[in-house]
């Protein structure tokens, strides 16, 4: 799903909305360390379990550090360039033609002098979950700002349209020290909405649309 964002090459007057470089293991972890290198992906890198079965391991993501830690990992993984970001992310709801955006804490920064002196792999369980809210904290104007609306309006048309989904949701950062370079690292189909704002308003309004559709296509 997140090829259909980098194909996309989404950009405009309110920015550019891109993917991290990832590679795809499901094998052979001894392998990783030359094929990131092949694929000419950076440390440190974000490993995410390829598996989605709801249980508290396909939740965890891993960070490493160091070309030797990769033989740690254990695939099937999604591997993905690690991103600064300012430690928030922005997670959008799309139900229908609606669009709602709330603030998660994610995975802090990583300066360059910590990655020369940092190795190892280090696993976050559940980072982003609704319990790391970051709405009512006090961030840098810089990052807490969100994302321009005309910008995932277009984005969230573009991907109903690609991917035929109606329900679904994105996990969206911005490049720390940018205003407007920003990247999907998660797309989630049909995923829990009890923490989403105002999400029995939403739900309603969106079920009494499809209703509607439904009956005046029959009526036509």
């Amino acid at each position: 799903m997140l090829q259909a964002v980098a194909d996309m090459n989404l950009s405009d007057s309110y920015g550019k909305v891109g993917v991290p470089r990832q590679l795809v293991v499901k094998r052979d972890a001894s392998s990783i360390p030359d094929a990131v290198a092949n694929s000419g992906l950076t440390l440190p890198i974000v490993a995410k379990p390829l598996v989605n079965d709801g249980s508290a391991k396909s939740h965890e993501l891993s960070l490493a550090f160091d070309r030797y830690s990769l033989q740690k990992l254990e695939p099937p993984l999604v591997l993905q360039e690690f991103v600064n970001h300012g430690g928030v992310l922005f997670k959008v709801y799309i139900v229908g033609e609606a669009i709602k955006v709330v603030r998660r804490f994610s995975l802090p920064d990583v300066s360059k002098r910590e990655l020369s002196k940092t190795a190892g792999v280090y696993r976050f369980p559940r980072v982003s979950c609704a319990a790391a809210s970051a709405d009512d904290a006090d961030l840098d104007p810089g990052i807490a700002e969100l994302p321009p609306r005309p910008l995932l309006e277009r984005l969230a048309k573009e991907l109903r349209r690609r991917l035929g989904l109606r329900l679904f949701n994105l996990d969206m950062i911005r490049e720390h020290g940018t205003r407007d370079r920003f990247y999907v690292i998660d797309i989630n189909y049909f995923p829990g909405y009890g923490k989403m704002p105002e999400y029995e308003h939403i739900f309603t309004d969106f079920l009494l649309s499809l209703v509607q559709a439904k009956y005046k296509k029959r009526s036509g």
